[in-house]
């Protein structure tokens, strides 16, 4: 099965990572004139950060690029889902940064290496 976000295959399987953060919580803490320490208020679940990385391949620098800004495009705000190779489903991601580092020549095809960090809403 191919990684894909929103249904569209967007990423080589080379490589590929998808590392889910745990949960988090939120909270406001206030001290408070007559008491010993300070009051906590349970703000509840506040959404975790997935990162994902692995290598992207094009025959051409032109196909990189335009793999590139498909991938960049989806960085609108919007909520996405990304559905693993082993079919596991992360739904509600908002798409923080893409990062492409290293773009180097492999053979005839080009590489870069990518990190991406997203944020999954609650």
């Amino acid at each position: 099965m191919s990684v894909t976000l929103d249904g569209q295959i967007l990423f080589d399987e080379q490589r590929l990572e998808i590392k889910p953060e745990s949960f988090r919580r939120d909270t406001i803490e206030r001290a408070a004139a007559g008491l010993n320490g300070v009051l906590s208020i349970d703000m509840g679940g506040r959404g975790r950060k997935i990162r994902q990385t692995g290598t992207l391949r094009a025959q051409s620098r032109t196909q990189m690029s335009n793999k590139v800004s498909a991938i960049s495009a989806c960085m609108d705000g919007n909520a996405h889902t990304l559905i693993s190779g082993e079919g596991e489903a992360f739904k509600n991601l908002r798409m923080d940064s893409f990062k492409v580092s290293a773009q180097r020549t492999s053979g005839s095809a080009v590489v870069v290496d990518y990190e991406i960090v997203y944020t999954q809403l609650v």
